[in-house]
């Protein structure tokens, strides 16, 4: 609020950036095995939009989405892709000032991302834990609750973290190697 000016330079940069991006071979099998699994939820920490990119529609934006703008003053959202931004800081159209849709330290996660979140774990057979620090609360929780509810846990990462050992399996690599792999084992390409 004190500098939206500043606030919207740094996010401008970090928009530009990571538009230059493209979804990794993971993000890309993610995203079919939504297609091939109906019940499907993918749960994300990420901002970037990359699993949207890649094809993924059934996500749970725990941390919000970078794209997303939302009005400070009507409440109004929407994705907004442009890059550059045509003004610094943006507005929305009722005149007030837009700001990223992403949480920031000492904001509550939105509460349908995470009750959808929630729900999807309830009813999961198997979680994948993948890339995370297993350290940034209330996600890294989320694996815990999976487990109790009944789902085969398992942790794709590039190292074990601080919730390594309540997984029923751990397979170390980057996600990026590791799910093609796992999808060509499963599926045969």
């Amino acid at each position: 609020r004190r500098d939206p000016h500043l606030v919207w330079e740094w996010y401008n940069w970090r928009r530009e950036i990571i538009s230059r991006c493209e979804p990794n071979p993971g993000h890309k099998v993610l995203a079919d095995w939504e297609r091939r699994f109906a019940s499907f939820t993918l749960v994300t920490q990420n901002v970037d939009g990359l699993h949207r990119k890649a094809g993924n529609k059934n996500i749970c934006y725990l941390h919000g989405d970078i794209w997303l703008v939302r009005c400070t003053s009507c409440g109004k959202e929407y994705i907004d892709e442009r890059v550059p931004l045509d003004e610094i800081p943006p507005h929305c159209e009722c005149g007030g000032f837009l700001r990223p849709g992403v949480v920031w330290f000492g904001e509550a996660l939105p509460e349908e991302e995470l009750n959808k979140s929630i729900s999807a774990l309830q009813s999961a057979d198997v979680a994948l834990v993948i890339g995370t620090s297993g350290m940034v609360y209330p996600a890294a929780g989320m694996p815990s609750m999976a487990k109790q509810w009944g789902a085969w846990v398992v942790e794709i990462n590039i190292s074990q973290t601080t919730i390594s050992s309540i997984m029923d399996q751990i397979i170390l690599g980057p996600a990026g190697e590791v799910l093609p792999a796992i999808h060509k084992e499963v599926f045969g390409k």
